[in-house]
């Protein structure tokens, strides 16, 4: 009966201790996968640095405009093209819904947002799209939200007196690729394009559309000089396709996502 009793004790020891070193390795996980953004939407909605980081973007987009010469304006119909969700609207207050509910993100709870008409401006974004608009430069607003939100998204452009909001500017996603080169090749057929503006590499380039994360960076390197010159981005630490890449494939569980995110992370070599 005491040896039954020692072994018994060993054996929870040996539990106790394969937990606590378990417990060393592997982050608590999240119930859900909207629950790891609550940081990301706390720093958009409550850091005066994201605000900061959203006017510096278009400070820099409005020094590009006024730096066009005259010239530009009597031989060309000049353009911006814009994406909308995070670079011109601010769509936090429904991520941030959805983590109060402990629920998770679907096409259904955003498609029920949008229906609202009630994002917000990204700061800096409506003084400066109608700053340039009042030079005489189209704004177009290519998103990859479904067509059949249009009619939602074109009010909620209008009542931030946002410019072009009209269906003509607004070109969204009618298949099911979420590729934008189609439609900004659209718009280059009549207008020079004088700024691309998204929170995402793939709002600019179709060479950026990879989840590769050593691609992204080699591509991003490749065209360094156009940061900030004809490639303005706006900060969105909250979802975009560098979360994607962060993963191995599709489908994994809540808990198999914390422990490949702990595997990338690069900590201080021993």
């Amino acid at each position: 009966m005491i040896m039954k009793k020692t072994l018994i004790l060993l054996l929870c020891i040996v539990n106790a201790a394969i937990s606590l070193a378990q417990a060393d390795s592997i982050p608590a996980c999240p119930k859900t996968d909207t629950e790891i953004k609550t940081l990301s939407v706390l720093w958009q909605q409550d850091a005066a640095e994201y605000r900061a980081l959203c006017y510096q973007a278009f400070n820099i987009a409005l020094l590009r405009v006024n730096q066009l010469p005259k010239t530009e304006f009597k031989k060309y119909k000049l353009a911006i093209i814009t994406d909308l969700d995070e670079t011109i609207l601010d769509n936090s207050y429904s991520t941030a819904q959805t983590i109060k509910d402990g629920g998770e993100f679907s096409g259904k709870t955003f498609n029920a947002w949008v229906k609202l008409a009630a994002a917000t401006a990204v700061p800096g974004a409506v003084d400066f799209l109608q700053a340039a608009h009042k030079k005489g430069i189209s704004i177009f607003y290519i998103s990859n939200r479904d067509t059949s939100q249009l009619d939602s998204t074109l009010l909620n452009l209008q009542k931030l007196k946002l410019p072009d909001a009209n269906f003509a500017h607004m070109l969204f996603r009618s298949k099911p690729s979420s590729s934008k080169e189609e439609r900004r090749n659209e718009v280059e057929k009549k207008y020079k394009i004088v700024l691309l503006m998204g929170d995402n590499l793939g709002d600019f380039m179709k060479t950026f559309e990879t989840t590769d994360i050593s691609k992204r960076f080699f591509e991003t390197d490749i065209v360094k000089e156009e940061w900030g010159k004809k490639f303005i981005v706006l900060p969105n630490s909250t979802y975009g396709d560098w979360e994607k890449a962060l993963y191995s494939r599709d489908g994994l569980t809540t808990q198999q996502k914390a422990q490949e995110r702990l595997q990338l992370l690069k900590g201080i070599k021993k």
